[in-house]
């Protein structure tokens, strides 16, 4: 896949961190799917990986701590694989934002959930 990585990023893609970027995680997931499905080469499962990061963030602004946990898990399929850059997206900082974010959900639990302010940017190179 690290090939693929040096090629641009799929439109709806960009409009994916566009929205994950002002903190529309669904509307983010949603465009991130869009370049999923429009994707036929390996490249696309960053994009599966991306989306699933915007998922983790949607449960979290939806006080489900639990959702955002299995989330979590199940993207680390698709993220830790990936070099720390891929397609000028900064993924090696969205794994750290997001083991950052959980660590959180995890120390406010259900109850002060409603606290949480981790949300971060997704970054490109």
């Amino acid at each position: 896949m690290s090939n693929n990585c040096a090629s641009s990023l799929h439109p709806d893609a960009l409009e994916g961190i566009e929205r994950f970027n002002r903190r529309q995680f669904w509307l983010a997931h949603e465009a991130f799917e869009d370049a999923w499905n429009a994707e036929s080469a390996p490249i696309k499962e960053l994009y599966r990986g991306i989306l699933q990061a915007a998922v983790v963030y949607h449960h979290i602004s939806k006080q489900n701590d639990r959702g955002a946990i299995k989330v979590y898990q199940r993207s680390q399929k698709w993220l830790l694989p990936l070099p720390d850059i891929c397609q000028g997206v900064d993924i090696a900082r969205l794994r750290v934002d997001l083991d950052a974010a959980i660590a959180e959900v995890r120390r406010l639990g259900a109850e002060d959930l409603a606290e949480f302010n981790l949300y971060p940017k997704i970054h490109l190179t």
